[in-house]
């Protein structure tokens, strides 16, 4: 099993979960995370530091989706090792719906 970030990063980018991240497995886009599936160790320890349920186990049924979107840009963002500030706007975003669809930005 490994973790994966899904669209509710999307546009907020809080990154509690690269502070506390032991193998540094964080990649940052313009405007999401993503966790490198084949870097992370399942320890579990970034999950309850999402306060928005960013983070899932690659074990739900909705996750193929996920786990194709983190190992493709894990492989192309570059690595983040530290916390930054979210986006000023980023509390209007939180509990939106479908932001994969309205926002997701590939930053290539």
């Amino acid at each position: 099993m490994t973790y994966l970030v899904n669209d509710k990063c999307i546009k907020c980018k809080l990154m509690d979960c690269v502070e506390v991240c032991p193998v540094d497995c964080f990649y940052e886009g313009k405007n999401m995370l993503v966790i490198k599936p084949d870097e992370c160790i399942d320890c579990g320890v970034c999950e309850p530091e999402c306060p928005i349920g960013a983070i899932v186990p690659d074990s739900l049924e909705e996750s193929n989706k996920w786990l194709e979107l983190n190992t493709k840009y894990a492989e192309i963002w570059p690595n983040i090792t530290e916390k930054k500030e979210p986006p000023e706007d980023h509390k209007k975003y939180e509990n939106e719906e479908n932001k994969f669809e309205k926002y997701f930005k590939e930053n290539l």
